[in-house]
């Protein structure tokens, strides 16, 4: 589990542990996430996935007691922010693509190996409606976001008839902390953070495809605010 510190990634670890399952929290916030490791009776893993090395190692780490990978993989790690085409930085480009992109690539080079062998499990890649949408403001973003969908639509490809599932969630806007530098409520050009989803509503998603017998693929599931 990505990004289990804060938003999204700590919804869906607190889903998943009172579904029952032992989740093991990956995040670059070392408080947070032992924290979160420690209340959902779990294991933290104190990463930044921009590091190779060290992505490589705690996923090394992780694999060891579990004999393998885990049954679940949730790429949930992502960072945000609003600039256009002509403002937007080269080092903000790169950290979209590095997180939002390279990140679940990296996590899942790591352990899908194991998963093959085995001939079962799932991973789901947390994206965006910013990767199916084109939305002013998000040159980073979405790149990232709509490289994301390509690299899953492969993986899909390649999974076929291996016993290993994976699913690609869009979620529309969702209320989290990474809203808030950016004042949404008073910005014209963004949803008000009332219209938006909620991160237990992603997390619930994330449970649904999690709880899927395992005949069943769910290839793609787009949710958005009622």
């Amino acid at each position: 589990m990505t990004g289990a510190s804060r938003g999204i990634g700590r919804q869906v670890a607190e889903r998943l542990a009172r579904a029952g399952a032992r989740v093991w929290c990956l995040a670059r916030s070392e408080g947070a996430v032992r924290a979160l490791a420690a209340e959902l009776g779990g294991e933290a893993l104190v990463v930044d996935l921009a590091d190779d090395l060290a992505a490589w190692e705690a996923l090394d780490q992780m694999s060891e007691p579990l004999g393998g990978a885990p049954d679940i993989v949730v790429n949930a790690a992502g960072v945000f922010g609003i600039a256009s085409s002509h403002t937007e930085t080269v080092k903000g480009f790169d950290e979209s693509v590095a997180i939002n992109l390279r990140g679940p690539f990296l996590v899942n080079r790591a352990l899908l190996p194991a998963m093959l062998e085995r001939g079962r499990g799932l991973i789901v890649n947390v994206g965006s409606v910013a990767g199916r949408k084109a939305l002013r403001g998000n040159a980073a973003y979405s790149a990232s976001k709509y490289g994301l969908r390509g690299y899953h639509e492969v993986l899909l490809e390649e999974l076929r008839g291996t016993g290993v599932r994976a699913t690609l969630l869009e979620p529309a806007a969702t209320d989290t902390p990474l809203w808030d530098p950016l004042d949404a409520d008073r910005d014209p050009r963004l949803p008000s953070r009332e219209q938006m989803l909620r991160p237990d509503d992603v997390a619930e998603a994330v449970l649904f495809v999690a709880t899927r017998p395992d005949t069943v693929r769910v290839p793609l599931l787009q949710i958005e605010r009622a």
